[in-house]
């Protein structure tokens, strides 16, 4: 188990993730891409932004200092949104030490290259940094309940992967490992475009059977791009596949299935953003997983039907109706 790590961003995930392994008894630093915000937290005990009505331990360290926020770190935590990976670690870049390994918890797929979280990090920090994610159902509320819940440490490196398995593990939290980061990230960036959709039929009450077939095709059609683009298509069945598609697209404080129920009761796209404070990574995905399935020749009708609701004005029933009107064919 690692000893000494360093948390590059304090929103939900990063917080709690700080509180378990304070909990461990492992030395913890936590870093905020705003000092002023950062510093309140630190002042509260309590991310109340992003993470309200939970005290942080007392032997959390916060540090806003560039220089020295990742001196003496045995691993390197990113909880950036994947939006912002380019930025935060182009900032940061001078100040990581070469041999110490990251894991990414963002899920996301950037827009300007459509590359995931951990090629973006490889390509600003170089190849001497051992990129892995974690990943899976862990919505921040649950675990800072220390309610049962599961994850995956991902990375081509199966001993870093074993490394970040050990020190995340708790009673609450079961990790288990996977060799195949590229399926783990292009999984939990995908299903929170699925996720919208599922909002969008909770907001329109569309029921229960129109749940379920979101929740199978919208699988299907996850795994159809994953494989192509050379993902393994039983990550997708795991708990970075169908295990956070389930959670993201049936729990009230999904961020992305949340806007989408917004949309479905007919809010506008602009006031559905402006309702929450975090980022709603499924929006920005959906443009990245578009322009993936063309280049790749992947159909992805589900995906399809959110992006032209969001940036095309394409209204909700007019998007049912042509998912329903599909030219007929088998399951399989």
């Amino acid at each position: 188990m690692l000893k000494n790590i360093s948390i590059i961003g304090d929103g939900a995930m990063g917080t709690v993730l700080a509180m378990l392994l304070c909990e461990k008894g492992i030395a913890t630093r936590i870093w905020g891409y705003d000092a002023l915000q950062l510093s309140e937290f630190e002042q509260k005990r309590e991310n109340v932004k992003f993470l309200a009505g939970y005290k942080v331990p007392d032997n959390l360290v916060f540090d806003s200092n560039d220089e020295t926020i990742m001196a003496g770190a045995d691993l390197v935590v990113s909880a950036v949104p994947c939006q912002f990976v380019r930025g935060v670690w182009t900032r940061l870049k001078d100040y990581k030490p070469a041999d110490v390994p990251i894991v990414s918890v963002a899920k996301g797929i950037e827009n300007s290259t459509l590359k995931l979280p951990d090629q973006i990090l490889e390509e600003i920090l170089g190849s001497r940094t051992i990129c892995a994610a974690l990943s899976g159902p862990t919505i921040a509320d649950e675990l800072a309940r220390k309610l049962p819940a599961t994850a995956c440490a991902a990375c081509s490196d199966i001993e870093l992967a074993k490394k970040v398995q050990l020190t995340f593990n708790t009673p609450w939290l079961r990790v288990y490992t996977n060799t195949d980061i590229l399926g783990v990230e292009l999984a939990g960036a995908m299903k929170n475009v699925i996720a919208i959709a599922a909002g969008i039929i909770d907001g329109t009450k569309a029921g229960d059977n129109a749940k379920a077939a979101l929740l199978c095709r919208g699988l299907a059609e996850i795994t159809r791009l994953g494989v192509a683009c050379g993902a393994k298509a039983n990550t997708f069945s795991g708990l970075t596949g169908l295990g956070d598609l389930v959670t993201t697209c049936i729990s009230p404080k999904g961020r992305n299935r949340s806007f989408g129920e917004r949309i479905g009761r007919g809010q506008s796209v602009q006031e559905a953003m402006q309702a929450t404070k975090s980022v709603i990574e499924g929006v920005a995905t959906c443009k990245s997983v578009i322009e993936l399935a063309e280049q790749r020749g992947v159909e992805m009708p589900i995906t399809r039907e959110v992006y032209a609701v969001i940036f095309e004005g394409k209204s909700v029933s007019q998007a049912i109706n042509d998912l329903m009107a599909r030219e007929l064919k088998a399951e399989y």
